[in-house]
């Protein structure tokens, strides 16, 4: 979770598919008491729908939460030197804080909801609910315990 560095960069690819760059600075933690505030700039690529979501609803300065994975690519460079970057490949964002923190424009209803390549849309958070295990279960050894210690069959 941080604030985007720079507004989004959306491209295209030869095959059509929307790919959107764009940098976070996360503030690490204090080290002590009289430490400076450090941040570490990462930076992230979405594709498709996740990427479109960030582009429309994100810009410099906005607060942003992501969920990804960490890849690492190389390539030659025009000088013939190998090059190498280091990203996060987001898959799902996340809107964080207020409207007025996350300086986000559009953002309507859908505060602290998100976008993920999975649910393909916004999503609200789901309430979980128990699982029901009673399928799984062999529940008719135990019927006849009455809840007393000598019961138990071990």
């Amino acid at each position: 979770m941080g604030r985007l560095t720079r507004d989004v960069e959306m491209r295209q690819t030869p095959n059509g598919v929307s790919l959107a760059r764009f940098s976070i600075a996360v503030n690490r933690r204090f080290a002590g008491r009289d430490a400076q505030q450090q941040a570490d700039f990462i930076n992230c690529v979405a594709w498709r729908q996740t990427g479109e979501f960030i582009a429309r609803y994100f810009r410099k300065g906005s607060m942003i939460a992501v969920v990804g994975s960490i890849q690492s690519r190389s390539w030659d460079g025009q000088d013939g030197k190998r090059q190498y970057a280091t990203e996060v490949s987001v898959e799902e964002a996340y809107f964080t804080g207020s409207k007025s923190e996350t300086g986000t424009q559009n953002s309507g209803g859908y505060q602290n909801q998100g976008f993920g390549a999975q649910q393909g849309g916004f999503n609200a958070p789901q309430q979980e609910s128990e699982p029901d295990f009673s399928d799984d279960f062999d529940m008719d050894g135990f019927a006849d315990l009455d809840g007393s210690e000598d019961d138990l069959p071990f």
